[in-house]
This record gives C-alpha cells, structure tokens and sequence, in this order.
C-alpha cells in the first residue's frame, strides 16, 4: 500500500481527518494520527475519524449487530477518545457520500456506545447523544486568579461546565484550565465555559483535552444544555416537558433537546470539504 485515502469535513467548524479502512487494515498509532492532525506538517484537523466496519475492530465486535460501522475517533494528539458529537455528524455525512448509507435513520457504534443517527432531506444531521450522568461531588475549574463552581456533566466523555460573566475570562485556552479536585477527572476533563445570550440561547468557548480550545464541541454544546436547564429549572424530567437550547460555538450554532426520558438529540451541520490520497512512505518516514 503506497497511498492511502482520506478526506476532509467538519462540523461547525470543529474538523476531522478522515480515514475509511472498512477492515481495519491501517496501524493508526498515536505517532502516526499526530503526524496526520498536524496543521502545518500535517493535513491538519482536531481530531481523527477511522472508519472502521465494527465487526472488524476489537473493541466494537461485540455490537456488529447492532452497528455496522464504529467511529474509531482519535484526538488530534494521538490519544483514544470515548466520543465525539461533531465528529458522528461528519463520520455519517461520510458514510452517506460513499454509498454507505442514504438519507434517514443509521446507527454509529462508538467507544460512548450505540448513537443513533438521523440525516434530514435539508442537509443537517441529528444525533441521538443518549443520557447525561451527573456525577455528585464539587468541582471548581480556574484561570489565572479567577475560579468558577462548575458541574460534571458525563456525555460519554467527561466536561465540566463553569457559567462566567464574559468568555474572555477563559483566557487563550492553550493549556487546560486547572481544575479540583483531582479525583474528579483522573483521565482529564473538557471544560466549557458559558454566558448567556437570550431565552434558552448560550455561548460557550471550550478546552478539549487532547486538542485544545476548538471551534466547536458536541458533547460539550449538550453537556452545557444540560448543565443550562438544571440552573434553568427546565430540567425535563422534573417539568415532563423536552427543552431545546441553541448553543453558539465559535465554528457555528447547535441545537440541543433534552427529553423528559433524559435522551439528548443534537442538531448541526456536516461538511465533507476537500479528499485525496497520504503518501504512505511519507507517513511512515515521519511517524516514527
């Protein structure tokens, strides 16, 4: 294998190196999705999304079933993630693009679990985020000499949620914000921080641990939804009734619906933007 195929996509502007490898045949390391993600030696993206038939990956095998096709997402460190929201949304407009799939109801196996996906006639895609886990204990997250009271809200992946008067106070986001206590995120934490805009209408700006501050964040923009409605009183499954918040990220705007069931949808765009082919000897030259 000399070449190998990728394309290019985003989703409100949080974007992705692409990689179909239905039977799981490309050794991805860390070294090597780095290398890839690298926006100046690199093609450049936030994030790697391995296009894997789940029952050709090890760690999906058990739910071929019920998914054909698992998101074997990587940060654009390297590093294994659970989920990615904005990255389902475009692993599916992928699917779509190559055949895979046509417009409707899909199912995407993720290391978050089985996320149902549904693809509308006029372009955007929703996706079922399932549950937010609330876990209890305090949780304070800092930048420079201001601190904030965050909540842990578990989208599959971990975030801590902090509600500030101005998004400047999150500073350049270039280092992850400090945060306590330890115990709460021994693997790391995405921490979003949160002004209001209107009636059910939030802002964010994000730290993605393993990227950085990105344009944009799924899990993050439901896990700020959540975290909106409990401050709100507009929790669902106290009131019965779903809530829909728009969330403003820097790449764009999201819509996030939380149901009285607790099941969480998530509606944006994604864009499949530019393919071609990787040298593989040049990868394997500077993956080493």
């Amino acid at each position: 294998m000399t070449r190998i195929a990728f394309l290019k996509g985003h989703g409100t502007e949080n974007d992705f190196v692409i990689v179909p490898d239905p039977e799981n045949a490309i050794d991805l390391s860390p070294a090597t999705v780095a290398t890839l993600c690298d926006r100046r030696a690199g093609i450049g993206g936030d994030g790697l999304l391995h296009v894997v038939k789940s029952a050709a990956h090890p760690e999906a095998a058990h739910i071929a079933s019920e998914a054909e096709w698992f998101m074997d997402y990587r940060n654009g460190d390297g590093s294994i993630a659970e989920m990615c929201g904005n990255g389902v949304r475009v692993f599916a407009r992928y699917l779509q693009r190559a055949g895979h799939v046509t417009e409707g109801d899909l199912a995407v196996a993720t290391r978050g679990g089985v996320k149902t996906v549904h693809i509308a006639k006029e372009g955007d895609v929703t996706v079922g985020m399932g549950k937010a886990r609330l876990p209890e204990g305090d949780v304070t997250v800092s930048v420079g000499e201001r601190s904030w009271p965050a909540l842990n809200v578990n989208m599959g992946n971990p975030h801590a949620v902090a509600f500030v008067d101005d998004l400047a106070h999150a500073g350049d986001l270039y280092a992850p914000p400090p945060f306590s206590p330890a115990s709460a995120y021994p693997d790391g934490v995405n921490v979003e921080f949160v002004v209001d805009r209107g009636p059910r209408h939030v802002a964010l700006r994000v730290h993605e641990r393993g990227a950085g501050e990105t344009r944009s964040c799924g899990t993050g923009a439901c896990a700020v939804a959540v975290a909106t409605a409990r401050r709100d009183g507009t929790d669902p499954a106290v009131t019965g009734a779903p809530v829909t918040y728009t969330v403003d990220l820097p790449g764009g705007t999201l819509l996030i619906t939380e149901h009285p069931d607790g099941e969480i949808e998530m509606t944006g765009p994604a864009v499949i933007v530019a393919e071609g082919e990787i040298d593989a000897e040049w990868l394997e030259s500077v993956a080493r």
